[in-house]
């Protein structure tokens, strides 16, 4: 069995990882082959992705692609299939979504498409294609989001009753990198007396990271040796850079860009911090609580499958700054309360998220499909 993932790289993030993680755990099945394809889109592209499957996971194939939607990569991607005989196109993303369907059904194979989430954008361009990526999913095989509000989100375009193409596969992580970076002494030095806030993600509208912004504005008047760390890029930095030079904190706080040592400075962090509008179930939270790291963000779908209040993180409703400013300060001064959550959301992770049982579930899912 022949099976080849398909994404439209924006760096090395969350879908991009979690790619990797299941073609790495699929490459210790018996009975499958599982490569990747992605598209080549420019010469200073980010293709980590790429480099890391090579080493972990399989075969990968670069789709040349002129400007950021070509629809010449549809005949690439057919010819690819043809020539290397995949039985099963995998499509992560609503870009990848449009051009795999669309390769799927003209070299006349199967489609899994996995909605990882979406963006809550006013950009009218973006939006096009989302909805665009949505009505993709109206032909293909089987739809296999990543979490019950996706499987909500994406119902109407999905089927319903005995015609439903949902199949609910529950979200994984590799956590073997989390595990290994524990087992080491701390890389990175605090000065005696500073707390690190930090954030690690794609910088994008549904990020919200202004609020971030100002709930630190706010608590680091009141504790001047508060720093904050933001790691990523994307769209929004350097919007968020302006506004964060006009603050009063201004010289506590640090955009660090995209880092190879993300996983040094989570093991770093006295706390994460997220104020997402939009989410999957984002990678970065279970990475943060298997690490053994507090976690305050908004109550919003998706997050509200890691997080239960006061048990696994704090929750504030969303766009309650005050509220999630009052998290911030008891899992950073609390020592009790802190410990307790942490213990508490890293058992959750380790049971209920492994990369492993959603890669076994995944094979299941090809199996029937081919049958």
């Amino acid at each position: 069995m022949k099976v080849l993932q398909f994404i439209c790289p924006t760096g090395f993030y969350g879908a991009e990882r979690w790619v990797l993680a299941l073609g790495k755990h699929l490459k210790t099945r018996e009975g499958i082959q599982c490569d990747l394809a992605v598209t080549h889109e420019s010469e200073d592209q980010n293709l980590r992705l790429v480099e890391e499957y090579k080493k972990l996971a399989g075969t990968t194939h670069l789709v040349p692609m002129s400007g950021r939607f070509d629809l010449y990569v549809i005949s690439n991607l057919v010819e690819l299939i043809k020539t290397e005989g995949y039985d099963i196109i995998h499509t992560h993303g609503y870009k990848s979504d449009i051009l795999g369907v669309w390769a799927a059904r003209k070299a006349s194979i199967k489609c899994v498409v996995t909605p990882h989430g979406f963006e809550n954008t006013k950009d009218l361009k973006l939006r096009l294609f989302i909805w665009l990526g949505c009505q993709a999913m109206r032909f293909a095989d089987v739809v296999a989001p990543l979490s019950t509000q996706l499987c909500e989100d994406v119902k109407k375009y999905a089927g319903q009753g005995k015609d439903s193409k949902l199949r609910y596969i529950q979200n994984g992580v590799d956590l073997m990198e989390v595990e290994a970076q524990r087992a080491l002494s701390p890389r990175l030095s605090i000065p005696e007396g500073e707390k690190w806030v930090g954030f690690i993600g794609q910088m994008i509208s549904r990020k919200n990271i202004d609020d971030i912004l100002s709930i630190f504005d706010s608590l680091s008047a009141k504790y001047p040796n508060l720093k904050l760390k933001l790691l990523g890029d994307g769209d929004s930095r350097p919007a968020l850079e302006e506004k964060a030079n006009k603050l009063a904190s201004r010289n506590n706080i640090e955009f660090l860009g995209f880092r190879d040592d993300r996983l040094d400075y989570l093991q770093a962090f006295d706390l994460f911090v997220m104020t997402s509008t939009l989410e999957g179930i984002p990678r970065c939270l279970m990475e943060t609580m298997a690490m053994g790291i507090p976690v305050a963000a908004y109550d919003i779908a998706g997050i509200d499958q890691l997080i239960t209040h006061n048990k696994t993180g704090m929750l504030a409703k969303l766009h309650d700054k005050p509220n999630l400013e009052k998290h911030w300060e008891a899992l950073l001064f609390n020592e009790d309360l802190a410990t307790n959550i942490v213990e508490q959301g890293r058992e959750f992770v380790l049971e209920n998220y492994s990369a492993q049982r959603m890669a076994d579930e995944y094979m299941e899912l090809f199996e029937e499909m081919l049958d």
